[in-house]
């Protein structure tokens, strides 16, 4: 009775999104305009293609914006070295994910902007590109991505799966609940981030069987590649930095900056030689910052500048992409922003504990919770959670106490070490066994 219900379902969302297309056409040449899509690739949304399919089994990764294409990397990796007969094509939604992604992918990996799920531009993404399997990140059901690839007899897995308690909510309520129930039916294999995650997709009534842990990919992303100028000027900071103290805060949201820059200078009273690093979450929300500290009368370097940390200078404004894991090679202590504000996520913590920095985090971390709770497991040292409040007394602690800042670090790094091993090859054991002997046999 459900499958029915859930068929019914997708074909009302079927007829619809077929009659929005117009305007969803519309709203993309928009955003074109905007310079928020690809000024030329942007027909790559619409399923056309602007690269040949090479003969022989595909696999199609998905992924929805930066933080999953990386996290999808390294097994793209794995792929390749288990089945180098295999064609790689991987798909993201946004001209950031684009610009970085791009520049670390493997030789040979196929890139293409991931179709808007209308029938069709994914029926001709599908009847293009024929993947003998397609890999899905995170939470990026689309009904029909989905249900398109399954009626073409296309294998799925979800990878490092989540969903949030809203979208849980949502697709919980009975009228939706026999759709998602129908989308879930159709993975091969499903690998949820936690424990809890899990769980959601069991309510969700995805099949037990197909549910298996292997980690939290978020740990395994690599470094990025940045170029030779990238490299010298990160180590001409280092020589900027060598003698001051020095904390960052990263991938603050609108509204955090006020938190941030009142404990700024709050702090540089009790240490007048402190830098502070600040690095949004988008590029273009720095330079408002920026901005506004000028206006104030503050020296502040801004990154896509290139300008120098100046006796004078104590904010350093980070408005560039893909530079954040350097950049916590230069501090011991990283503020993870995008948490102290109801409302937000946070964002992924293990980056800085990768570089040994002591992290601090608010306690508004979304699915991250799970990732913080097993680094305080593993280590009660590894995270701080902090109230905005709570956060000037927390970093005075670690400024003042060189024992207590040189042991959180530790911590961090013990902590990322002891649950990052192993995860690639879990999540490729899986794979392999769950869907791609069958697919690519």
């Amino acid at each position: 009775m459900i499958g029915e219900k859930g068929k019914l379902l997708y074909n009302v969302y079927r007829a619809l999104t077929y009659g929005l297309s117009p305007f969803l056409y519309l709203h993309l040449r928009f955003r074109t305009l905007q310079g928020i899509e690809h000024p030329v690739r942007w027909p790559e949304r619409l399923g056309r293609p602007s690269t040949s399919r090479p003969p022989g089994h595909l696999i199609w990764f998905h992924t929805a914006s930066l933080g999953e294409g990386m996290a999808a990397i390294p097994v793209i990796k794995r792929c390749i070295e288990e089945r180098p007969d295999c064609t790689i094509l991987m798909t993201s939604t946004t001209a950031s994910a684009f610009e970085i992604i791009t520049n670390q992918l493997p030789t040979g990996v196929i890139y293409q902007f991931a179709p808007l799920d209308i029938p069709a531009a994914m029926d001709a993404f599908l009847g293009y590109w024929k993947p003998n399997a397609v890999m899905l990140m995170e939470c990026e059901l689309w009904p029909n991505l989905i249900l398109g690839a399954a009626r073409n007899g296309i294998a799925l897995a979800l990878l490092n799966a989540r969903m949030s308690a809203k979208s849980f909510s949502r697709w919980s309520r009975p009228v939706l609940l026999p759709l998602i129930s129908l989308m879930l039916s159709k993975f091969s294999l499903i690998v949820p981030l936690s424990t809890m995650q899990g769980i959601r997709f069991q309510l969700l009534q995805a099949p037990p069987y197909v549910i298996n842990f292997s980690g939290d990919l978020k740990y395994t992303v690599e470094e990025f590649d940045i170029s030779k100028r990238g490299v010298q000027s990160i180590e001409e900071l280092k020589v900027q930095l060598a003698h001051r103290r020095v904390w960052m805060v990263s991938s603050i949201h609108r509204g955090e900056e006020k938190v941030m820059l009142g404990v700024h200078k709050v702090l540089m009273r009790m240490h007048p030689d402190m830098v502070t690093i600040i690095v949004p979450r988008y590029p273009q929300h720095g330079r408002e910052i920026a901005i506004e500290l000028q206006k104030e009368g503050l020296s502040v370097a801004l990154r896509s500048r290139d300008e120098k940390l100046v006796s004078g200078t104590s904010i350093y404004v980070v408005d560039t992409l893909g530079e954040l894991r350097h950049f916590y090679t230069l501090t011991p202590i990283a503020v993870i922003g995008g948490s102290f504000l109801p409302g937000l996520t946070g964002h992924n913590i293990s980056e800085a504990a990768a570089a040994g920095c002591a992290v601090l985090t608010g306690h508004h971390v979304g699915h991250f919770s799970d990732m913080v709770l097993k680094m305080q497991r593993s280590n009660p040292l590894s995270v701080l959670q902090v109230s905005a409040e709570e956060l000037e007394e927390a970093l005075s602690e670690l400024f003042s106490n060189s024992e207590i800042l040189e042991a959180r670090c530790l911590a961090a790094k013990q902590a990322f070490q002891a649950l990052s091993s192993g995860i690639v090859a879990n999540v490729w054991n899986q794979l392999n066994f769950n869907v791609l002997r069958q697919a690519l046999c």
